[in-house]
């Protein structure tokens, strides 16, 4: 092969029906001008001038390293020096230069002179004038073409360039000791450790840049699902938007607020919200649940004791209404309070002091209390169970959290929240619920409301074999849920209702239509008819009509 036979017909090889492009016998991808640009302004927008040209100039040496070592096991040379110059030969096929008229090939020890360069030209488009030589594939390819024909390193460096604005590119190219200390600023573009320390500084720029990004979708995420509190609360029903809405705009004030609600609905959450969008967001936010301490220790807690006060006793004791001075106290389950400690919460409330157990002076106090219980505290007081005094002192503003069963709205919503809690906590990657998953969370009607379903999933998640939850990681009863008559809306078509649960209970008995009809009171013939009707005989199941 001489220099002069290359032939850009006889180099290039497309395969159509393959998708494959060779190049000299080597796999190669066309890439479009334009979009090399593009890559090279969005590394130097996120990496800067150094780490940009690292990569550039490593990609191409490596480039133009496994050019050489084509061009040398697909043909045989007359003369070595048409090897060494057939890299230049080859990226003028290639439209990536233009040699000046009569200047030498830039692949020859001596260099070259362009006229036109495509990556002086993308530059000038996509960043604009530079300040420094900047086609930096090009000297990368030529380095590693000429290192691998020469045996030995040789450095490839511009010092004129179009895309600062000079006449022509100018390149010239060296060993390391010809070149000397003006070799000292480029090697590192050169060089692996250059490459690897750069490397090293986009990595951390990439990680910085991810953490922005994803600070960023979060609060894009709350942007577009206002629903979804800072405090953890899923407000996407109507009932819930209500009960923030009351929440944040009660927070502005001072009053008391008393938080109805069944059993693990959440009661807690919404204090909280009462108290991040309070004036005394800086203050303490200190919880108790009364009824899980004595009389006598509520006692102490509240309003804390004097020293020798009781046996046992130590040293004094500020109670929980000292201790939360410029916050919020919360009374989780006040309904359970004894008569004699409702008598004396009533008067600490309404005189803002209290007197430690054991002492006789009284102390001054600042705190708002918020109270909860899952009791109607209203038949409370009606049974005499509860004082009324102190009911009315506690529900100057009073919230009611509705169960989990009249929001099915926040039932996925909520079960995505504590799906990626749950996931955190194991050190497990990030999961998600598969449509039968999701589709039975809605059916069930959670009687252990949020607490319950935060128990499901966090069992999901303990047992999920791969990324996903499914329906059988989810506990027996949530199961064994069949379709609910409601839906998101409102009421739904009895039609509707009806074939839901006549698919859910055939699922429900592991297709067996037999125990099905018998259990809806209907005949087997009848539930053939209706399931051929649903279409469901054609899916993929195995279901029988044995018993």
């Amino acid at each position: 092969m001489r220099l002069e036979d290359l032939d850009i017909r006889e180099l290039l090889d497309i395969d159509p029906e393959a998708g494959a492009v060779r190049f000299a016998g080597q796999r190669a991808v066309i890439l479009d001008a334009v979009a090399m640009g593009l890559l090279r302004k969005a590394l130097l927008d996120a990496f800067g001038a150094a780490a940009a040209r690292a990569v550039l100039t490593r990609f191409a040496f490596a480039h133009g390293w496994r050019m050489a070592e084509a061009l040398c096991s697909g043909f045989t040379w007359e003369r070595t020096e048409d090897w060494r110059h057939a890299g230049g030969v080859i990226h003028r096929l290639q439209g990536l230069i233009q040699l000046v008229p009569g200047a030498e090939d830039p692949f020859s020890s001596e260099g070259a002179r362009l006229e036109a360069s495509y990556e002086a030209e993308q530059h000038r488009l996509h960043v604009g004038r530079a300040e420094a030589p900047v086609c930096w594939t090009l000297t990368g390819f030529a380095s590693g073409y000429l290192s691998r024909t020469e045996g030995h390193p040789i450095y490839v460096l511009e010092d004129r360039c179009l895309g600062r604005g000079d006449v022509e590119c100018r390149f010239r190219a060296r060993t390391r000791e010809a070149w000397g200390a003006e070799l000292e600023a480029h090697l590192p573009f050169f060089e692996p450790d250059g490459l690897d320390a750069s490397l090293r500084r986009v990595a951390a720029e990439l990680k910085r840049a991810e953490q922005r990004l994803d600070a960023r979708r979060r609060a894009l995420a709350r942007a577009e699902a206002p629903a979804v509190e800072a405090s953890g609360i899923v407000a996407c029903s109507a009932g819930m938007r209500r009960v923030v809405e009351l929440a944040r705009r009660a927070a502005e004030v001072d009053s008391t607020v008393l938080i109805l609600g069944e059993t693990g609905v959440g009661k807690e959450r919404v204090a909280r919200l009462l108290h991040d969008a309070s004036p005394r967001e800086a203050g303490p936010f200190v919880a108790l649940n009364c009824a899980a301490l004595s009389d006598s220790l509520l006692d102490s807690e509240l309003f804390g004791h004097a020293k020798g006060a009781f046996t046992g006793a130590a040293r004094e004791r500020p109670g929980l209404l000292e201790a939360a001075a410029g916050g919020t106290l919360f009374l989780d389950e006040v309904g359970e309070l004894a008569p004699s400690v409702q008598a004396k919460l009533l008067r600490a409330m309404q005189e803002r002091q209290v007197r430690r157990v054991g002492e006789n002076r009284s102390r001054p106090i600042d705190v708002r209390v918020v109270a909860a219980t899952h009791r109607e505290l209203a038949r409370e007081v009606e049974a005499g169970r509860f004082r009324k005094d102190l009911y009315y002192r506690l529900r100057v503003v009073e919230l009611r959290v509705p169960p989990l069963r009249e929001r099915r709205e926040d039932v996925l919503p909520l079960a995505r929240a504590l799906l990626a809690a749950a996931a955190r906590r194991m050190g497990r990657p990030e999961l998600a619920l598969t449509p039968r998953a999701a589709d039975q969370l809605v059916r069930h009607d959670w009687p252990g409301n949020v607490r319950e379903l935060e128990n499901a999933l966090e069992r999901a998640v303990a047992l999920a074999r791969g990324r996903r939850i499914d329906w059988e990681d989810l506990p027996e009863d949530v199961r064994e849920s069949l379709p609910a008559p409601t839906a998101v809306g409102g009421v739904r078509p009895l039609e509707a209702i009806e074939r839901d649960y006549i698919l859910a209970a055939v699922e429900r008995n592991g297709g067996n239509q037999t125990v099905t009809a018998r259990q809806l009171g209907i005949s087997a013939a009848t539930l053939y008819r209706k399931l051929k009707q649903y279409g469901a005989l054609a899916r993929d199941r195995t279901w029988s009509a044995s018993p």
